[in-house]
């Protein structure tokens, strides 16, 4: 739902600020004082190319700003979580056009694209008044409202599901027959996984290999090392290691009655000599392991080679190896069986296509009923809004494609005849502006606002009517504002009366500026707006009465 609208250097708005609440809002003022400026200012944050010509003479930029609460526009929220603009349960659209030409749009603070604010916005408000702002003008959004109207949103997604599973069993199918004949790259992926299966490819018995060539290729310059780390800790050449340490320990012994942490001191010591004891050990049995042997060597040189062969043949490394072996097995395996898979893809398509069938059948039985109902109560309801004679139709077309569509089996055409004994038109081909909004308007009531768009603006909706018929117009409109937010720019009064809210729009010359101004009314000041619309410039008590009566009975 719009909360708040606020606009500045827009046309000639200098600066307006307008809380909006449930129900219906309407909005008055005298000819040509900018009463569609309003619907103007949403239609350009829904999206809508603008020129320069809309920024207020003298100011260098136009500024426009809409709160919208979200707790009824789940498609919204939707919207914003995957589009990565989500700040919980408000949304705020800003955008501004610069006097030369410039424009940039915001969601939730965020920069975004004008096409981002388009969709957004299009699943927040819809404007009824203008072509190029109704989406009732397009089959999409007729196919959309008549499944909104019937509750077929189970049907509809039985549909989708049986479409997509068709698809994507199709889309396997044609890869793996684009891939022709595979005898021959069957032999090939033979050939590489045979080279790759005559070694030991698993990384930790790659580290072994290489380990193990390391130590060989430096066995004489480890051999000589051990030789003389043992040689000077076995005293070949002088008293050894441990015979020194244990002179140590019996020196430092005499003294160990005049300085009682000597005997920290001898405890070390005691305890290098074991672990010297143990390096000696160790040490005398890797020398025992360690040989010359230049055939081992060259088996070893050999072998670390071929996997460097490997590796640059297959471009990836030797550690890589293992992965890539087990790749080409995997799709050997699904070469092999690519055969018996399409034999089977060919049957789960046919069955795919017959679960569509099924349940496009069944959505479009539920569609015709739904269409009958939908044209029966707009038809009525276009008599009642001042179109006598008038005819609405919806025509369901059966789709030309040969493949299972997502929305089912048929194309809608929402069709329209004005007067008796017009033939019906496309709705989307009604020329007279009024006219269309008054239809749009006996197809929402009659839908009940089920297209799930929590806001509608109707501009000029009750064009060429009046009387008896306008305050019809605006009962209706009352109506649809106990499901939908609604908000109509009206010249009737009959029409303002069943207001929930009402603003006025007045213009004035400032500084030789002619410039707009929006104001909220009161009671006593809509009594008085009333009055002005049945009566003109001279207020008469007449008027101001008839006010009153309007206001009570819309009450």
């Amino acid at each position: 739902m719009l909360s708040h609208l606020a606009i500045k250097d827009f046309a000639v708005v200098a600066a307006a600020e307008l809380d909006f609440g449930a129900g219906l809002t309407v909005i008055s003022g005298e000819t040509g004082a900018g009463k569609s400026l309003l619907v103007d200012a949403l239609a350009f944050l829904s999206g809508q190319r603008a020129d320069s010509g809309m920024v207020r003479h003298g100011a260098e930029r136009a500024e426009l700003v809409a709160d919208f609460e979200l707790s009824d526009a789940p498609a919204a929220l939707a919207w914003l979580r995957d589009a990565d603009f989500d700040e919980g349960d408000d949304c705020q659209l800003r955008r501004t056009l610069r006097a030369d030409g410039g424009s940039r749009a915001w969601i939730n603070g965020r920069p975004a694209t004008v096409g981002q604010l388009g969709e957004l916005a299009a699943t927040l408000v819809e404007i009824h008044g203008q072509h190029e702002h109704q989406a009732l003008l397009s089959r999409v959004s007729q196919l959309a409202l008549l499944d909104a109207f019937g509750g077929h949103e189970r049907e509809l997604g039985e549909v989708r599901k049986a479409a997509n599973a068709w698809s994507g069993l199709l889309r396997e199918r044609d890869l793996l027959a684009g891939r022709g004949d595979m005898s021959e790259h069957i032999g090939w992926l033979e050939h590489q996984l045979g080279e790759l299966q005559r070694e030991s490819l698993e990384p930790e018995s790659i580290a072994e290999l290489i380990s193990s060539h390391r130590r060989h290729a430096h066995s004489a310059a480890l051999i000589a090392s051990c030789e003389q780390a043992l040689g000077l800790m076995g005293g070949a050449d002088g008293p050894a290691l441990s015979q020194q340490l244990q002179q140590v320990r019996t020196a430092l012994s005499r003294q160990l009655e005049l300085e009682p942490r000597l005997g920290e001191v001898d405890g070390m010591l005691d305890s290098a000599l074991i672990h010297l004891d143990e390096a000696s050990a160790l040490l005398e049995q890797i020398r025992a392991d360690l040989d010359v042997d230049p055939a081992a060597f060259d088996d070893l040189d050999r072998r670390l080679a071929r996997l460097h062969d490997l590796a640059r043949k297959h471009r990836t490394m030797p550690e890589s190896l293992a992965a890539h072996r087990d790749a080409l097995m995997a799709e050997l395996e699904t070469l092999r069986g690519a055969g018996d898979r399409v034999r089977v893809l060919d049957g789960e398509i046919l069955a795919a296509a017959q679960s569509w069938q099924r349940a496009a059948e069944t959505l479009g039985s539920r569609r015709q009923a739904a269409a009958s109902a939908l044209s029966q109560s707009t038809s009525a309801l276009l008599g009642e809004l001042g179109m006598g004679g008038g005819r609405f139709e919806v025509l369901l077309e059966a789709n030309d494609v040969a493949r299972p569509d997502p929305q089912g089996g048929e194309r809608v055409e929402f069709l329209v005849s004005a007067n008796a004994g017009q033939p019906p038109r496309p709705l989307r081909k009604v020329a007279s502006g009024g006219e269309l909004s008054r239809i749009s308007l006996a197809i929402e009531v009659a839908a009940l606002g089920m297209d799930a768009i929590p806001t509608m603006v109707f501009d000029e909706v009750d064009s060429g009517i009046g009387g008896a018929v306008a305050e019809i117009v605006g009962q209706k409109l009352r109506a649809l504002g106990a499901t939908r937010q609604v908000l109509c720019v009206t010249h009737l009064p009959q029409v303002a009366a069943q207001g929930h809210a009402h603003y006025r729009v007045s213009k004035a010359e400032r500084s030789g500026v002619t410039q707009s101004a929006v104001v909220v009314l009161s009671a006593g000041e809509r009594e008085e707006e009333l009055a002005r619309m049945l009566g003109g410039v001279d207020v008469s008590k007449e008027a101001r009465a008839a006010a009153r009566r309007l206001l009570k009975n819309a009450s």
